[in-house]
């Protein structure tokens, strides 16, 4: 029997150095692929770009129909003005929002990545049950948890302090359920059952065997995560005062006068998301890495 192959087949095709080498054909992107890819990339970046172009510019910008699409020169006068704001206690806000996000994506991972190995690979009577139990709460809005949360927090004296936006944030439904999924592919019971056999105690083998594979799910965890408690604004909002706030309700308030300069309020913007800009620069190519040999190993 003869087999034909179509036109995405492997092909054997010279180099430059007239060696011969493997040529995957319909592979390579095409105009239109670029073309999409252009169109995500500008609406994408789109948005940061006119904050600094408003940012740049002096009060009259925004509303200048006739405005250039080029940045002015302010920017570096207006982040000043942010910064030496004493309504808004800029750096006492970075620090709030810098070590709440890392605790609370620290404790996100660790916690979700436990509940994860749990139900992904522990066997025991309801688990099954437990977890949709977890992922329904997904469903309830967050609205709901406000008062009774707020509550809480003033009968012990927390209203006003950092922790009481951790607390809350300690573990979250969507880590437990992403990571397991995640574990349950991505481990071999039989790796698990040689590792038992070999004498590794259950806690051991979680160490070994399912944080190593965890790595590149956490890692994207960790990231979301941190994102989402930086940018959260509700809950930090109510529960805060103007005295220890975090990053967004600090910035919420260069804009509760009557005339709101939005040069300067764009400017805080694009200050609060350098940071951001710098994790992704730092830890981009590594969470790459992580999920391309997450997805090999799966």
């Amino acid at each position: 029997m003869t087999q034909t192959l179509d036109t995405h087949a492997i092909t054997t095709a010279p180099d430059a150095r007239g060696r011969r080498h493997n040529r995957i054909r319909g592979m390579r992107p095409g105009f239109w692929t670029y073309a999409g890819l252009g169109v995500v990339l500008i609406a994408s970046v789109f948005p940061l770009y006119f904050s600094f172009l408003i940012g740049s510019g002096d009060s009259t910008t925004l509303r200048d129909p006739n405005k250039s699409w080029i940045p002015g020169g302010n920017f570096f006068e207006n982040a000043a003005a942010v910064v030496s704001d004493p309504s808004v206690n800029f750096w006492k806000a970075l620090w709030n929002s810098i070590w709440s996000s890392t605790l609370i994506a620290i404790s996100v991972v660790t916690f979700s990545t436990l509940a994860g190995w749990a139900f992904a690979k522990l066997r025991f009577r309801g688990s099954s049950i437990l977890l949709a139990f977890v992922v329904a709460t997904m469903a309830v809005p967050q609205q709901l948890g406000v008062v009774p949360l707020y509550i809480l927090f003033s009968e012990i004296g927390w209203t006003g302090k950092v922790g009481a936006i951790i607390i809350p944030c300690l573990v979250t439904a969507f880590g437990v359920f992403w990571m397991t999924q995640y574990l349950r592919q991505a481990v071999p019971d039989e790796l698990i059952e040689a590792a038992r056999v070999d004498g590794a105690s259950m806690l051991r083998t979680f160490w070994t065997v399912g944080v190593t594979a965890a790595r590149p799910a956490a890692a994207m965890l960790f990231l979301f995560t941190f994102v989402q408690a930086w940018n959260n604004f509700f809950w930090p909002f109510i529960v805060l005062d103007r005295q220890n706030p975090t990053l967004p309700v600090a910035l919420s308030l260069l804009q509760s006068n009557h005339f709101v300069d939005y040069s300067i309020v764009l400017a805080g913007v694009v200050l609060a998301t350098v940071p951001l800009l710098l994790l992704f620069a730092v830890a981009g190519k590594q969470l790459v890495s992580g999920i391309m040999a997450g997805a090999v190993k799966g």
